[in-house]
């Protein structure tokens, strides 16, 4: 698939939940949000379904968020059925890693690739001041039980005010050195107001070189994370919302004002 601006669309990153359980204040509001109701929640199946159509169409990556993906019951069993999709060359997860432990060897028995966990600073106390109250222990167990289960790489996300050279940043620099994983530095978003820049070490927020679409847990297919513009997988039938989305995909990100981050997954 290319889109107006030549584009090849390759990468979908797919939410399989508005769920969460962390409260990070850059990512869910003051107060939370509704969450949405479970029959408005795509199945396994259908986003299942959603996967196969977009690799028929030329998608060979695809990434799990959620929310947070690993709070949605049964997530493993959703893996398995998407591994095992022709095409398909890359299956990844973005996780906030607390629940990482108990599921990374499930998840690569079942045919996750690699991870991408969550983690902006490896001060216990800052730790949980920024994600409401998270436990650091948790998430550092399951960095280290991806790594065993062969998840790899493991790379860290580290959302940033002013680049990589704060100190919560500059120790989850140290931290990755030393245990040889890569960290992407993200620069802190607000999709109202259309803020967002390019990612340290990775391809986010660099708009003429995207490719990627993105499939909300309620199934609709957006263009663009900066956009409002979303197309319903159950109503259009997915080659049909994958089509128009391809086609509205815009040459730069605006504002989102539709959804929160916590429902779009990044």
């Amino acid at each position: 698939m290319k889109d107006r601006f030549g584009r090849t669309i390759r990468y979908l990153r797919v939410s399989v939940t508005d769920r969460c359980n962390l409260r990070c204040r850059y990512c869910m509001p003051q107060g939370g949000e509704p969450r949405l109701p479970r029959g408005e929640i795509l199945s396994f199946e259908e986003i299942a379904g959603a996967v196969r159509t977009a690799a028929s169409l030329g998608v060979d990556k695809v990434r799990l968020t959620g929310g947070e993906p690993l709070v949605r019951k049964g997530v493993v069993e959703l893996v398995a059925m998407l591994s095992a999709v022709p095409g398909l060359r890359d299956l990844a997860m973005t996780t906030n890693g607390v629940l990482l432990a108990e599921h990374a060897g499930a998840l690569a028995r079942a045919g996750l690739r690699r991870v991408n966990v969550s983690l902006d600073t490896v001060d216990p106390e800052r730790f949980r001041e920024i994600t409401g109250g998270g436990d650091l222990e948790r998430v550092l167990e399951g960095i280290e039980a991806a790594r065993a289960a062969g998840l790899n790489p493991v790379k860290l996300n580290c959302v940033v005010e002013s680049g990589a050279r704060g100190p919560d940043a500059e120790g989850v620099a140290r931290y990755a050195r030393e245990r040889g994983l890569e960290v992407r530095f993200i620069p802190r978003m607000d999709l109202r107001k259309g803020t967002f820049g390019v990612v340290e070490s990775g391809g986010g927020g660099d708009c003429p070189r995207c490719n990627r679409l993105r499939l909300t847990s309620d199934g609709r297919v957006k263009p663009c994370l900066f956009s409002d513009l979303g197309f319903r997988v159950r109503e259009l039938g997915a080659r049909e919302a994958f089509r128009r989305a391809v086609e509205a995909k815009p040459e730069r990100g605006r504002v989102c004002r539709a959804d929160g981050m916590h429902v779009l997954g990044g």
